[in-house]
């Protein structure tokens, strides 16, 4: 019976998530960027959370997404908490799907979706196949876990329990809430009891506390996902959990009522016994989301009592690039530009310190900042690249044409600066990971190298602030003594070798780290020179 019942729900967890993938590929990067797009306020959110979550067929992932887009600043707590919203009325799906009783079909879905992903090559194909694949493994992990939940009823310990539930529903949603947060899946936990519920195993009456229960369950991904992220991250993440239990404690005081609803549904519509635990699941959530919604302020009060702390966490959505001045006042729009450009400077300095303090502390804190900061780097690249081109079109003065140009150059070289602060990441990563060793000195040397690539990369964004041609100039000079440190620093590194002190595993490592910081150096000279030749 374990074996069956274990081995089933491996298989419908292993079916959702192959099932989520496929649909996640088909849908591309755009399901984030529907999220950052379509979030302007807490109702677009609870949409927004919905689709997301249809497709990826998961709350707990839709969540984590959001906790990760509230941490980097891509959106606010009141936005993330009409996403967590749409996102508990997105999962009721899968109870939805699983309401219609294709269990008897399973295995030539499974059939048909190993066709499509062994005998084409296509990458669309491959990915309707890890659909129909996923989807026909979810419904034979159902089919044995019903049938390895058979034998229950002979055991008069569950007898006891589910009438317990019965007669206590506070116990149900306890029983509900432990096993989700075990399984880490609120779809394969109302899978079960969908399965229960079929089987006769359980009545409605215990059913629906232990559906209660599941919702709250499933918060714990979203808290683990909160762990060392930001304020407005942890913040998110309580907004899901107060949602669940502020939404229990209401069901839980009307149950008498809802059971009775659920009871007429079933009977007025006919449904079989998966169908009434889905429609029952969807009730309470939406129904939940509309009581809610309209407090969506007080929820976000609440969780920063709860939570207190200032966010240090920057805004990294473009501020300054309004469509407006480019018909308007191109000189304006232009201005408007070069400032979005300034604050990319500022994430590349800030990443670059974090990847710094990554190198030297191993702290995965570090690296994290570090690669929110270079999502941000790509973010406005696309945007201020976008309206510069936009820009382009109107009719520029002479000299506003070669400040149209140094900043198109400029942002690609503030980009290239966030892409070879990444690769230094991977190799630190890459470090720790292979328990490579670099001695003393040459960690000493490369931290001297670092501090000096950041001094020239913060000097240049400072000469393109203020048009300072004597900071230009000290750029070129530094950039020089960075090309000089790096000629040192690999002879050095080859004498190490040669003296035994050094393995060649590590000689990668340190030589791929100082040639990204010259490379950074030679971007830092690029923004200078720009400046130079403009004056």
């Amino acid at each position: 019976m374990i074996f069956e019942f274990l081995g089933g729900l491996g298989i419908f967890l292993y079916g959702i998530k192959t099932m989520g993938d496929g649909l996640q590929k088909s849908a591309g990067d755009r399901l984030r960027d529907l999220l950052d797009r379509f979030t302007t306020n807490p109702v677009m959110g609870v949409f927004a959370g919905m689709l997301v979550t249809i497709l990826i067929q998961s709350s707990s992932a839709t969540t984590v997404i959001t906790v990760g887009l509230v941490s980097a600043g891509f959106m606010t707590l009141r936005q993330a908490i009409g996403v967590i919203m749409g996102a508990n009325i997105g999962t009721t799906v899968t109870a939805f799907i699983i309401g219609i009783d294709v269990g008897a079909y399973a295995l030539p879905i499974i059939a048909l979706g190993a066709i499509l992903l062994f005998f084409f090559k296509s990458q669309k194909i491959h990915n309707i196949g890890q659909i129909v694949f996923g989807f026909g493994a979810l419904f034979y992990g159902l089919e044995l876990m019903s049938g390895g939940m058979k034998p229950l009823r002979t055991l008069e310990a569950f007898h006891e329990l589910t009438l317990n539930m019965s007669e206590n529903p506070i116990l149900g949603v306890i029983v509900g809430t432990v096993f989700t947060v075990i399984v880490q899946s609120s779809s394969a936990t109302i899978g079960i009891l969908q399965g229960l519920f079929s089987e006769q195993l359980i009545d409605i009456h215990a059913a629906l506390p232990v559906l209660f229960g599941d919702n709250i369950g499933t918060t714990i991904t979203a808290v683990l996902a909160s762990i060392g992220a930001s304020v407005a991250a942890k913040r998110a993440a309580a907004v899901h959990v107060l949602f669940n239990l502020i939404g229990t404690t209401i069901f839980l005081i009307l149950l008498k009522p809802f059971t009775l609803l659920i009871e007429f549904i079933q009977s007025a519509m006919g449904l079989n016994p998966e169908m009434t635990i889905a429609f029952a699941h969807g009730i309470f959530n939406a129904s939940n989301t509309i009581i809610q919604l309209p407090f969506v302020a007080v929820l976000a009060i609440i969780v920063t009592k709860l939570i207190p702390g200032e966010d240090a966490v920057m805004e990294y959505k473009a501020k300054h690039l309004d469509p407006v001045f480019i018909q308007q006042s191109p000189s304006i729009a232009l201005g408007q530009a070069k400032e979005e450009v300034l604050r990319m400077g500022q994430f590349a300095i800030r990443g670059l310190d974090e990847t710094c303090e990554f190198l030297k502390t191993k702290n995965t804190k570090h690296s994290s900042n570090a690669m929110q900061l270079e999502d941000a780097i790509n973010n406005l690249d696309r945007k201020i690249t976008d309206y510069l081109i936009e820009l382009s079109t109107s009719s520029l003065s002479a000299h506003e044409s070669e400040e149209h140009t140094m900043l198109m150059d400029t942002v690609r070289d503030i980009e290239r600066i966030g892409d070879h602060y990444e690769n230094i990441i991977e190799l630190a990563e890459y470090q720790q990971a292979n328990k490579v060793q670099i001695s003393e000195n040459a960690s000493a040397d490369l931290e001297e190298m670092f501090k000096l690539t950041i001094s020239t990369v913060k000097e240049s964004i400072h000469a393109l602030d203020h048009k300072d041609r004597i900071a230009a100039l000290d750029v070129v000079k530094k950039e020089e003594a960075i090309d000089k440190m790096e000629r040192k620093l690999r002879k050095q590194h080859i004498l190490r070798l040669n003296e035994g002190l050094c393995s060649a595993q590590a000689g990668i490592v340190y030589v791929d780290i100082v040639s990204n910081l010259e490379r950074i150096g030679d971007h830092a000279v690029n923004i200078a020179e720009a400046i130079l030749g403009e004056e």
